[in-house]
């Protein structure tokens, strides 16, 4: 009798249609039940494991309930129900990135902070106003830091083989994202509330895609072209499939194929992963959506990359070109998700401009040898290092005519910056469950806020790099507990709120960090 493995998440939802992913312990027929409505797909099977993703109308909130053949699996007895609510605009989206998956015990709470997801979960009921959508920017999983129980499983398979302490294969994938979803808090909240995602480095490894340098470092280690493609493959099922509308689903040529297909599709899943890798031309893993007054536009800044070192950019031929048709006549507001932020605090940007001058030969080989080092040791790698693309954006932005928020993660700090006389906004929460140390912290606000502001500037001149296209100014924060973010329209006026969960209590329970209202400096 098939069993549910993960889920169900509630992942793409309009006005008129949700789609419902779930992983099953064997082949199986899916039933989805929404009060009247009642849609079923055959489950299809990849490594071994299984999976289907079913679209069901809805025309107005209700309940759902999953039959796994004749057996019913969800709701569980223990939850609430889970209920669909169709989505025709964004009026309370919830934001955030980089979440370990470790035990909510009093160690790990020590070490890693109360888990804000868990916290979220469990604060939320079907009687509150529930969230539009739920939109995670990157390093929904760590491939390359696995907690204690993950590295259990590891070595149960395959002892002290490479890599060590970090994932291998699909298999390892599908157990790490067993664990980090299957909370029944976060089970229920993801049953739910419709998520979006995109992937950060770490979903792969970090510094995944920092440079050219980076990628043929990586190429001469024996098990990394395993890892990879098993991290894009599985990024493909456990996130990306979800993302997508049932149109854009049934034009997925890789999903057609693993659908029609009689047995295991590996080979199509593993084949179409390592193409994505060698050449990210021949797929896109941004996507748009429109919701009412709102376009929601998912960008890959990670996969995308071109590294060729004086030709950086961030997105490739091929991306640009589709993200200069879907921010063509944008409606009133557009926020763009972008794993990795946008606009940094100044002083910082003009030392990953700088840097990547220099590490493209500004000042000679050797000095470029040494930029491409500190490149790769220290993360410059945000949209400030690949300068021209940085350029090109926000020019393509102050154009658009209409109210734009960035949102990212990645640094793990939260914060607003804000672009002088333009509604361009970038909101930064991030993590939700993988503090800074103290150091560190303080370390950022020095570095980020102080000395960099003042030489940053100077630095660059060094380096004859152009003004940036626009002028801009960290205006909130930073903030440093472990948070989740929530935009809302209140009134007219967008409000941005960020909360972190409380130690003490059990449950924990969330609290306010900081309220910002958005209105663009002048």
């Amino acid at each position: 009798m098939a069993q549910l493995v993960i889920g169900p998440l509630l992942r793409h939802v309009d006005a008129s249609t949700a789609s419902i992913w779930v992983e099953t312990s064997d082949p199986c027929t899916v039933t989805v039940t929404a009060g009247a409505e009642q849609s079923t797909e055959r489950t299809f099977t990849v490594h071994g494991h299984h999976y289907a993703i079913v679209d069901v109308p809805v025309s107005e909130p209700v309940p759902y309930q999953i039959h796994l053949g004749d057996e019913a699996v969800w709701p569980l007895e223990t939850m609430d129900p889970s209920v669909i609510r169709p989505v025709d605009r964004l009026n309370k989206v919830v934001f955030g990135s980089c979440r370990t998956s470790v035990p909510h015990d009093t160690a790990h709470t020590i070490t890693h902070g109360v888990d804000t997801l868990f916290a979220f979960g469990h604060a939320l009921t079907v009687h509150d106003e529930l969230p539009d959508l739920l939109i995670m920017l990157g390093d929904q999983v760590y491939a390359d830091e696995p907690s204690k129980e993950m590295l259990d499983y590891i070595k149960s398979r395959r002892g002290d083989q490479e890599p060590i302490g970090e994932i291998a294969d699909f298999e390892e994938y599908a157990e790490l994202y067993r664990q980090a979803w299957n909370d029944p808090e976060i089970r229920w909240l993801l049953s739910t509330v419709p998520t979006t995602m995109i992937f950060d480095d770490h979903d792969l490894r970090d510094d995944w895609n920092t440079s050219k340098d980076w990628r043929a470092q990586m190429a001469r280690v024996p098990w990394w072209p395993r890892r990879v493609v098993a991290g894009l493959g599985a990024y493909w099922v456990y996130q990306h499939l979800g993302n997508l509308s049932p149109a854009e689903r049934a034009a997925d040529e890789v999903y057609t194929k693993l659908r029609a297909g009689e047995g295991d599709g590996a080979a199509v899943l593993d084949a179409f992963a390592q193409q994505a890798d060698a050449d990210p031309s021949t797929s896109r893993w941004s996507y748009a959506r429109d919701f009412g007054d709102t376009r929601l536009i998912m960008l890959d800044s990670r996969c995308a990359r071109h590294l060729e070192p004086r030709e950086r950019s961030m997105l490739d031929a091929t991306e640009w070109a589709w993200l200069e048709e879907v921010l063509a006549d944008p409606p009133a507001r557009v926020l763009v998700g972008s794993s990795v932020p946008i606009l940094l605090p100044a002083g910082i940007h003009y030392i990953e401009a700088w840097n990547e001058a220099l590490a493209d030969g500004a000042w000679g080989k050797t000095v470029a040898r040494w930029m491409e080092k500190a490149r790769q040791a220290v993360d410059l790698e945000h949209w400030a290092a690949f300068r021209r693309s940085f350029d090109r954006l926000l020019k393509m932005l102050a154009a658009s005519g209409t109210t734009v928020m960035l949102l990212s993660g990645d640094v793990h700090y939260s914060y607003v910056a804000r672009v002088k006389g333009l509604p361009i906004y970038q909101l930064v929460c991030s993590p939700i469950r993988n503090p800074l140390s103290r150091t560190l912290r303080l370390a950022n606000v020095i570095a980020q806020f102080g000395v960099a502001t003042l030489l940053g500037g100077l630095i660059a001149r060094t380096a004859k790099l152009p003004k940036p296209p626009v002028r801009w100014r960290i205006t909130d924060g930073p903030w440093f507990p472990n948070a989740l973010a929530t935009l809302t329209q209140e009134d007219g006026t967008h409000v941005v709120r960020w909360e972190t969960p409380t130690v003490l209590d059990d449950p924990p329970k969330l609290k306010e960090v900081a309220r910002v209202e958005l209105t663009p400096i002048r």
